[in-house]
């Protein structure tokens, strides 16, 4: 059984002490390729560093909305520059918005719209963290695509709304990701979008180190092993097996960040 993480962060400290052996665990889950996602440039060189030390991983450029206020034209240059030199570059992001610890939306769609810019010059899917502001996410995709005349692929990380906003984002186009949350007793609502969701639109991740899943939840530390759980809590919500999920994500993976195994 092979399964892709679509959503790490490797680069983190916490990790640096027993990362060879964090890579043996996930080789043992049958985790065959990561994609590791990026919060802001000062992570690029070690992002980089460790998707060049491990052959299964891929990695991701970008500005998290929460730190929208760093946005400016070098950023914006060193995004393109990296994502257009390294081919482990498979996507822009994270990227979107967060009204949930922020305010300033406008900020937050300027530098949202200026990263869609380079991923579509790029013809690179985008990775999107969306909290809080499903309905205002919506509608700058969708006149971005009316406006552009492009469609922009994607993916939903971390899966936390509703199945009707669901469909929202499949109807653009994007892929669906969920998390350990969707293990957690009172995640309703994600588990309801979890049974629903288009098999061929569906992708698991991590989010490490954060949101370590059941039976892991009161651990510190969430790694990429414990996507497994991810997979097999999807596979019951669903009524399916945790092999045809793995099977089914690992190609829809494979699909969005154009990935060979």
């Amino acid at each position: 059984m092979q399964l892709i993480d679509t959503h790490v962060h490797l680069n983190f400290d916490i990790f640096q002490p027993d990362l060879a052996s964090v890579r043996s665990r996930w080789q043992e889950a049958g985790v065959v390729h990561l994609v590791h996602s990026c919060v802001e440039p000062s992570e690029f060189a070690s992002i980089q560093a460790i998707a060049h030390q491990f052959p299964e991983l891929s990695f991701a450029v970008g500005l998290h909305p929460l730190d929208a206020s760093q946005w400016n034209d070098q950023i914006a240059e060193q995004i393109l520059s990296l994502a257009s030199s390294d081919s482990k570059v498979v996507a822009i992001g994270e990227m979107g918005l967060d009204l949930h610890k922020a305010d300033n939306y406008e900020q937050q769609r300027l530098v949202f719209e200026a990263q869609l810019a380079i991923a579509s010059k790029l013809n690179l899917p985008v990775i999107i963290h969306c909290r809080n502001a499903a309905p205002q996410l919506k509608e700058v995709l969708q006149k971005w695509q009316e406006s552009t005349g492009e469609e922009i692929r994607g993916v939903m990380h971390c899966w936390g709304g509703t199945p009707e906003e669901i469909q929202w984002f499949v109807d653009l186009g994007f892929y669906i990701s969920f998390s350990g949350t969707v293990t957690f007793k009172n995640a309703k609502q994600i588990q309801s979008s979890a049974a629903v969701v288009r098999s061929d639109r569906l992708l698991i991740e991590t989010d490490c180190p954060f949101l370590a899943p059941v039976p892991k939840r009161g651990e510190r530390r969430n790694e990429p092993a414990y996507v497994r759980y991810v997979a097999e809590h999807v596979a019951q919500l669903r009524g399916e097996t945790v092999e045809a999920i793995a099977a089914q994500t690992t190609k829809n993976a494979c699909e969005l960040f154009g990935l060979v195994l």
